[in-house]
């Protein structure tokens, strides 16, 4: 299993998940929704943003991930070596037995205390799984709410009445001229205070 993938693709699906209105909170009174459609769209002013751009070049999300990527390389560390450890304990369980060096209640006591291990392992994986996913979410959580933050600051002057997430082919086709994602980068960094170095 590829966590940096999975990390990015995760990272992808919260991005995508933005989509932000105009900061202009002027709403239209009921009897203006019969004005032709056409009319509407000619006043609307529409971005996008490359969400590979800002995964890769936002310093936020550069961070995140190699943090992300060595706590999941710990995890799995942990989780190998004590695997490991106990198919060693089986293997030489095994090979006691048919040396005949245990009776059988001692080895009815050493093939439970195996069992217990191997159970104990498992809800390790489980624990240090739920906890990398409660992370990841962390992290997505954060990069959408610092975008949408910094977005709603950005659009107070370009007054754009909508913004979107561009990822692969999911915009079938989009305008370069309203690719707004280096003007953002830029921003989100400069707006950026990196993480507490941890010692």
């Amino acid at each position: 299993m590829g966590m940096k993938k999975l990390i990015r693709s995760a990272a992808v699906v919260a991005l995508m998940s933005l989509v932000v209105a105009s900061c202009n909170k002027q709403a239209p009174k009921v009897e203006e929704k019969s004005a032709s459609t056409n009319t509407a769209n000619a006043g609307m002013k529409i971005a996008y943003i490359e969400v590979d751009s800002i995964m890769s070049q936002y310093k936020f999300c550069k961070e995140y991930s190699l943090i992300l990527e060595k706590k999941s390389q710990n995890i799995q560390n942990t989780v190998n070596a004590k695997g490991r450890s106990l198919q060693a304990a089986a293997a030489k369980f095994q090979q006691d037995i048919q040396n005949n060096k245990y009776t059988q209640q001692q080895a009815e006591a050493v093939q439970a205390g195996l069992q217990k291990q191997n159970a104990d392992l498992q809800a390790l994986q489980q624990r240090l799984g739920a906890e990398f996913q409660a992370e990841t979410e962390k992290f997505n959580k954060a990069l959408r709410d610092s975008i949408q933050h910094y977005l709603a600051v950005y659009n107070k002057d370009k007054k754009f009445s909508l913004i979107l997430s561009k990822a692969g082919d999911n915009i079938l086709y989009a305008d370069k001229t309203y690719d707004i994602t280096n003007e953002v980068i830029a921003g989100l960094n400069k707006a950026y205070k990196p993480v507490a170095k941890k010692k």
